[in-house]
């Protein structure tokens, strides 16, 4: 059984940054993060490949949000932050090597990290 737990959640203004951190407790291949707004259902932010080779983003985020992995752990830099933005953050683990897109593809989950950007 794998845990992961996210940290590096807060507030923040619109235009500022995070870093969103993801730690493993065991084994993992690809990796990502969704986000959930209230009233709205999760949905994929960014996803990165066992090996780190192969990422791929939203397109509500993409040029603005970096994934990347060392080992077990899992990075989520977010810049030029914007109020839709705001949501639970989640970080989520899977047994394929690949990107996966949906969240059904994952099996592990983290309890999630609140981020709120303000305008």
């Amino acid at each position: 059984q794998v845990q992961l737990v996210e940290s590096g959640g807060g507030l923040v203004q619109a235009g500022g940054s995070l870093r969103l951190s993801c730690v493993a407790s065991g084994r993992t291949f690809g990796m990502g993060w969704f986000r959930q707004a209230p009233g709205k259902e999760r949905e994929f932010v960014a996803g990165i490949s066992w090996s780190g080779g192969s990422t791929d983003y939203a397109d509500s985020v993409k040029g603005r949000f970096t994934i990347s992995r060392d080992n077990a752990e899992a990075y989520l830099q977010m810049n030029s932050l914007k109020p839709e933005d705001t949501a639970l953050y989640y970080c989520a683990a899977r047994a394929g090597l690949r990107v996966g897109y949906s969240q059904y593809e994952y099996d592990y989950w983290g309890q999630g990290t609140q981020v709120t950007v303000s305008s």
